[in-house]
């Protein structure tokens, strides 16, 4: 057989497996004749009530010198690179970019553009850690499952490691126990292997990801790039799937999420449609079969990872062009509730059953004065955090009779 036949052969394999792939999404799309909250409604479900004082802001955490915000935006991004290279002498803001909770609930790790890694206490609201950072520029951060180091990363495409138990140098600074060189773009979020202090997953503006082993500082493997089911833009969140760590969902600049496994880094497992702006947040649902996402559209949507389906569509209605966009997710312990912060200053408090908005939080009392850009649930689901562009972090808590949902 000649190479044209086989060529020939192949393209007409080719167009075969698409067309029966259309088919597929077809069937499937005719077999989805309703959402979640539609089920739910049918079947008599009444969303859950939320009262003003039932999440109410215990404290509040301010130490940094700028706004608490994260890099989401294609606009963000340039304007921030820009700012960089123009240098501090412009008289610029430092800026606040990401936050994290340890396990055990009571430390909380932010950082900030003031070149510093804080972490707090959530309790008291004392700082234990003051950490001067290599590069200034940096946009994310993450405590270790141990709570014994953070990591972080940002536009020197670097992403370090400090061990909160090292000795501090003769300056008092705590020195950088690895560095992990490898993007070439920014940082923009990573995250420990659950229950593993020895690797982390990275997402970068390269448009990949990569899975590192922090002992050696090497890449185990990378997620995208030169395969043609990775993303086509700038990485922007990922999250790693709780009950099976081998699985991880990335959000990107493209519009798209995409499912990874560890073990087969040369594909996507799936990809996910239906947004219409960056996916700035992507969330494991508690379960681990399903997550979440928000956008730059300003919708959340829920993904099932098993079907590839979209479930529900999380939107509010707005009478002009100027649509808020969704900056940070998380999901209440249960999953019962979705918590989305907005541009606007806006956090809205979901109701994942019905896909009612139940609650406000830029609408109560002690609420942010900026914009929301960055969010995080508490381990055992008991405390919320935010951040924003007013430069504080805020703790919310269940209050009256509420309990933990």
């Amino acid at each position: 057989m000649s190479v044209s036949e086989l060529k020939e052969r192949h393209l007409a394999a080719t167009e075969t497996v698409n067309t029966l792939k259309e088919q597929l999404k077809q069937r499937r799309q005719s077999l989805l004749d309703t959402d979640i909250s539609g089920y739910a409604g049918s079947q008599g479900k009444t969303p859950i009530r939320l009262e003003p004082t039932d999440l109410v802001c215990c404290r509040t955490l301010q130490g940094h010198t700028g706004k608490a915000i994260v890099l989401r935006t294609v606009w963000e991004r340039l304007h921030i690179e820009t700012e960089r290279r123009m240098g501090a002498e412009k008289g610029l803001e430092k800026n606040v970019y990401s936050l994290d909770w340890t396990a055990e609930k009571n430390r909380i790790v932010s950082a900030s553009q003031d070149g510093r890694l804080i972490v707090w206490n959530a309790l008291t609201r004392q700082k234990t850690h003051a950490i001067k950072l290599p590069c200034a520029w940096v946009i994310t951060c993450a405590f270790s499952p141990s709570g014994q180091s953070v990591a972080c990363g940002g536009l020197d495409s670097v992403c370090s490691i400090f061990n909160l138990n090292s000795a501090t140098d003769k300056d008092g600074n705590l020195p950088v126990s690895r560095m992990l060189s490898g993007h070439k773009g920014l940082v923009s979020s990573c995250q420990y292997v659950p229950d593993e202090d020895t690797h982390l997953i990275t997402g970068s503006g390269d448009q990949t990801c990569v899975l590192w082993d922090i002992t050696t500082g090497l890449r185990t493997s990378v997620f995208g790039g030169e395969f043609q089911s990775g993303h086509t833009a700038d990485v922007l969140s990922i999250s790693i799937n709780g009950s099976n760590s081998r699985m991880f969902v990335s959000g990107s600049c493209d519009a798209t999420a995409r499912l990874w496994d560890t073990r087969m880094a040369s594909r996507a497992v799936r990809t996910f449609h239906g947004h219409e702006g960056d996916v700035n947040s992507v969330k494991f649902f508690p379960d681990g079969n399903r997550f979440g996402t928000g956008s730059e559209d300003g919708t959340c949507r829920l993904y099932d990872i098993r079907t590839g389906h979209q479930l529900q569509v999380y939107s509010q209605h707005h009478g002009d062009n100027d649509i808020p966009g969704v900056t940070s997710i998380a999901f209440s312990i249960s999953g019962r509730l979705l918590f989305a912060g907005y541009t606007n200053g806006d956090c809205y408090v979901w109701d994942t059953l019905l896909a009612k908005a139940v609650l406000n939080l830029g609408s109560l009392q002690n609420s942010h004065e900026g914009r929301i850009s960055c969010l995080g649930l508490s381990a055992d689901g008991s405390a919320l955090c935010t951040g924003s562009f007013d430069t504080n972090l805020k703790i919310w808590a269940f209050g009256g009779h509420r309990s933990v949902i």
